[in-house]
């Protein structure tokens, strides 16, 4: 005996049982519970026990297919009707096909005839840790209109793969989340595929190039930070300048905090790769950046200049504070020469207190303090290097005020005092800050706005550098990096 559902035959086993229907419908329409049996899927899989009575109510109200198995492969209109795991592949195989339904021709429209089905492997996400391909049993349609120049065309879900494509769009977006959220390579996506790394790749990289040349990445931008980093360190003959600019948006969010993105990469460090790359932006971009945040550097100034005319640019604090640090430096190893005669070694007095000279004054200990001033009263010409510690205490002091009023007045001060210090290193300092005077004092009107999340995403950078263990292909280099600098978050597939 074979009950039928949607074209689709499901033997039946038939023999007496001790237990009772499970069907709703159990009692009504004549159920007398007499004959039980099971149904039996393609998959294989049985079904809850039921009457004869009950068999059509039941069979009315169930998909063509197991819903455990269609739920596991998770493939809207599909149906699972085979799992395989063949012993010498080291793979699962899931065969997938979609009930009989009539189908209209794309061109004309007339309702086309069966022409069988063709069989499609597809690679899919991992599964249990085993590499998984997807065996998709195509229908094929034959227009039954004679005039009609479409013929003979094969079943097509977008949800599932591109047509013609190697990878699911669950496997390519799959893929994607890995190398976004978990830093994994190319190369370790192919391995758990268990494809070739040019058949991730090739499916990946257009989704990305998509992604990135959607010109709605750019909304909303209010606060642009730009810094440079080395992409390689082989010839540039070989692969073009070793410097790349990039720009990163840092507007903060409602809660006021900044949530980094990446928006470009472009070749070269210099005032026109910037003003290039803003040119290329839309108006409503350019008049939309309020904060400019960059490092002392006058090409990326002349930039913002140039082109973005209601930007306030502020000097980042961490820069400024190390061209404090570095002044204190180069003083110690100035006195260093003058007294000794050579370079810091060991057991010199100066060499062994340089790093307290670079630490936050908060930071040291009491006996930390008791060495620097052994150090510097042992010899009168160590003052300079005090005096040079003390200048660079109250540069971070401006900074670390937590009034921001207060730490203006500070800097304020910083700028009228350094410029005539007796200390060569200081009085260079204070000339250059006071060339930045409107960027350095920005910090205090821009409620602390500074290139910090631009330096967070070097790091996610330089992380993605080294697990890649380098690049080659600058294009394929700035795909990668704007997805892992959440350049294209909210426009890649899902």
């Amino acid at each position: 005996m074979t009950a039928t559902l949607s074209g689709i035959a499901l033997p039946e086993l038939v023999e007496k049982l001790p237990c009772e229907c499970v069907s709703p419908d159990h009692g009504e329409g004549g159920c007398d519970g007499e004959a039980w049996f099971s149904v039996v899927f393609p998959c294989g899989h049985f079904h809850e026990l039921l009457c004869r009575s009950c068999t059509d109510l039941y069979l009315e109200s169930i998909e063509a297919g197991c819903e455990n198995c269609d739920l596991f492969a998770d493939l809207d209109g599909l149906h699972v009707i085979a799992v395989e795991r063949p012993p010498t592949a080291g793979l699962l195989r899931v065969v997938v096909e979609s009930a009989a339904e009539p189908a209209g021709c794309p061109d004309c429209g007339v309702i086309a005839t069966s022409a069988g089905r063709k069989s499609v492997e597809l690679i899919d996400a991992p599964v249990y840790g085993l590499p998984a391909r997807l065996g998709w049993r195509k229908r094929r349609w034959r227009c039954a209109d004679p005039d009609c120049d479409r013929g003979v065309f094969t079943e097509q879900n977008p949800a599932v793969a591109a047509p013609r494509a190697l990878l699911t769009r669950r496997c390519i977006s799959w893929s994607i989340a890995q190398m976004r959220r978990e830093n994994v390579s190319v190369a370790g996506l192919a391995r758990q595929l268990g494809v070739d790394w040019h058949t991730v790749w090739n499916a990946i990289a257009p989704v990305l190039e998509a992604a990135a040349d959607d010109e709605r990445r750019f909304a909303g931008v209010v606060t642009l930070g730009v810094d440079e980093h080395l992409w390689h360190h082989v010839s540039p003959v070989r692969r073009g300048p070793k410097e790349l600019t990039g720009m990163v948006d840092l507007t903060r969010d409602r809660h006021r905090r900044v949530q980094a993105r990446l928006l470009d990469l472009v070749p070269g460090r210099s005032d026109t790769v910037y003003a290039d790359w803003l040119k290329t932006r839309s108006h409503d971009f350019r008049t939309g950046i309020r904060i400019a945040p960059l490092d002392p550097f006058a090409g990326y100034k002349n930039a913002i200049d140039a082109h973005l005319d209601e930007a306030t640019a502020v000097l980042d604090a961490f820069h400024v504070v190390k061209l404090g640090t570095a002044a204190v430096d180069e003083v110690r190893r100035r006195v260093q020469q003058e007294t000794l005669g050579h370079r810091g070694r060991k057991g010199d007095p100066l060499y062994g207190i340089r790093r307290l000279l670079q630490t936050g004054i908060e930071h040291l200990s009491q006996n930390q303090c008791r060495r620097i001033e052994k150090v510097i009263t042992a010899d009168p010409r160590h003052e300079q290097v005090f005096i040079a510690f003390q200048c660079a205490q109250e540069l971070r002091s401006a900074y670390q005020h937590h009034d921001l009023r207060a730490g203006r007045r500070i800097a304020l001060k910083v700028l009228e005092s350094f410029r005539s210090c007796p200390v060569a290193e200081i009085a260079k300092l204070g000339r250059t800050l006071r060339r930045w005077r409107r960027e350095f004092l920005a910090y205090f009107t821009t409620d602390r706005s500074n290139n910090g999340g631009t330096e967070a995403v070097n790091g996610l950078i330089e992380l993605a550098r080294r697990i890649a263990r380098g690049f080659r292909n600058r294009g394929n280099y700035r795909l990668r990096m704007l997805l892992i600098g959440g350049g294209l978050d909210g426009h890649l597939p899902t």
